[in-house]
């Protein structure tokens, strides 16, 4: 069947589902069974799709915002994917269907609705809690500057998803995915598997269909390792070509938002609906203009024909045989689709940078950055690092804070001589790691292995022989794009890696889209309840 029937035919039956409430058919036994995994025509339905239909008057967008509110309902009680929905999103819905009657879309995301990261502010009857209980009573004057630009692209803020409480930016024994206001997120693909972390609710909902497409933030593999966990795209851009504003932070130096979606298609048009300089976020004014007009400009079946592309292998093969085997393969199809594949590419270790330099930097930047997002969100909560401390101390939940009371321990002065050497050393580090590499072998990109196969919940940190693709990547603030690539042998996901500098996202994105058309790698989640 062509692209175009495909589009007709599925809109079609989603508008037929809707009208029969026959979205997602219950999970067994709340998910005891491993072979009763939903179906529902919102697991598979694309942006595009979702378009298609409505544009054809087959399909509302308060029809769709019911049907995923509908899927939310049967699935989350097993996922733990979603924190809350917004309330209103029906009515965001009705609004978006009376302007496309009115005026005609306003964009690729008119009307599709889109899940946030419980780090986002916005400016309604949602809380933005970090995940923490410490924020329950916090109230964003604004929305964040990512959710205004999704509302002024007619999109419909479906809710919040579950996260690593603070990003995973708090102590050394919280298990990826868990936070005191969602729980625990439950990997789609083998229920007592990890997420991993921090954008675990957004992957999972993603991977789900719980959501047309969700977004997630990274600071050091926040998005694309849920993403890899859950057969799914994410994309962590260059620094400063999505604003920061209004989002509890981490580091201004290493934070970024990202979209996580089913497909590439999927994510670039989302990517392109939340970029955009933000006046309040001075990294964003230089990334004016690194994305062409048009999204589908990049989105080429050919873009890799004729490329250099380079092998990570280094800390990330030899290490688990799915993991050998899947990018065996991967590395197969790219010299299929023509792209010159160049061996012995790998990114040096900055292990000793990160432990000198890295972490003191963020520590800094986590207390003067955090400092100031407290002080200026009104409402009854802890106002800086030292009353969250407390705050945590009075509320013990058995999880340590060792990371804020290290962070507390510094002077927070992004000012300071010792700070900006600890900082010049890491960032001037990780990016030079990646651009000699690229310049040495007169590289595109460069491909690793994303992730090993997702660990049993509450075991992700014994995964040390795997050495973390993210680190340089997050450190330099450059783009980072993981896409489905495989399976391990008991059905868990396992991504690919598309590596690039400073402003190569459109590239990348046309990478794993050339990759994405010619594999066709992902699979539905199963729900499995365990593989042991």
């Amino acid at each position: 069947m062509g692209t175009f029937s495909r589009r007709k035919y599925l809109a079609a039956g989603l508008a037929a589902a809707v009208a029969v409430g026959s979205l997602t058919p219950a999970v067994a036994s709340t998910g005891a069974r491993g072979d009763a995994a939903p179906a529902g025509l919102f697991e598979h339905a694309t942006v595009v799709d979702l378009q298609t239909a409505m544009h054809a008057r087959l399909l509302s967008s308060e029809q769709a915002t019911r049907g995923y509110l509908h899927r939310i309902d049967q699935l989350n009680p097993i996922l733990n994917a979603v924190v809350r929905v917004n309330p209103d999103a029906v009515t965001m819905a009705r609004r978006s269907d009376a302007h496309r009657r009115a005026h005609g879309a306003r964009g690729p995301l008119e009307g599709i609705p889109v899940l946030l990261k419980e780090n986002m502010n916005t400016a309604d009857r949602q809380a933005t809690t970090a995940g923490s209980k410490a924020l329950l009573a916090a109230k964003p004057a604004e929305d964040a500057f990512l959710v205004a630009r999704l509302r002024a692209a007619g999109a419909v803020i479906l809710g919040k998803a579950n996260l690593s409480e603070w990003s995973n930016f708090r102590g050394s024994n919280l298990p990826d995915g868990w936070s005191a206001i969602g729980g625990q997120t439950h990997n789609p693909y083998v229920l007592d598997r990890s997420p991993s972390g921090s954008s675990s609710g957004s992957a999972a909902s993603a991977a789900a269909g719980l959501a047309a497409v969700a977004i997630g933030t990274d600071t050091d593999g926040s998005v694309v390792y849920p993403a890899s966990a859950t057969s799914t795209v994410g994309i962590r851009p260059t620094l400063g070509l999505v604003s920061r504003g209004g989002i509890v932070p981490i580091t201004s130096r290493h934070d970024t938002p990202g979209p996580i979606a089913r497909t590439v298609t999927d994510a670039a048009l989302t990517l392109w609906a939340i970029q955009g300089v933000d006046p309040a976020d001075p990294a964003t004014a230089a990334a004016a203009g690194a994305l062409p007009s048009d999204p589908r400009a990049v989105l080429n079946r050919d873009a890799l024909r004729g490329k250099r592309i380079g092998l990570w292998r280094a800390g990330h093969t030899g290490v688990d045989a799915d993991v050998d085997r899947v990018f065996d393969g991967a590395v197969r199809r790219l010299r299929d689709m023509g792209a010159t594949v160049v061996e012995g590419a790998d990114v040096p270790d900055i292990q000793d940078v990160t432990t000198a330099h890295t972490l003191p930097a963020v520590l800094t930047e986590f207390k003067h950055d955090l400092n100031a997002y407290l002080a200026a969100t009104p409402g009854r909560h802890p106002k800086d690092l030292r009353e969250l401390i407390e705050y945590h101390e009075r509320h013990p939940d058995g999880f340590d804070h060792l990371l804020f009371d290290m962070a507390d321990k510094t002077d927070g002065d992004l000012t300071a001589p010792a700070y900006r050497a600890h900082r010049e050393a890491a960032t001037g580090a990780a990016r030079r790691a990646i651009d000699d590499l690229l310049g040495r072998h007169r590289l595109d990109a460069i491909v690793t292995p994303t992730s090993l196969p997702a660990p049993v919940i509450g075991h992700e940190r014994d995964s040390a022989p795997f050495a973390k693709s993210t680190t340089h990547s997050t450190t330099g603030g450059y783009p980072h794009i993981t896409v489905p690539a495989g399976y391990s042998a008991n059905g868990l996901p396992l991504g690919l890696s598309f590596i690039g500098t400073r402003f190569s996202d459109a590239r990348l994105l046309g990478f794993a889209y050339a990759f994405e058309q010619a594999t066709n790698a992902r699979r539905t989640p199963r729900y499995l309840p365990t593989t042991r």
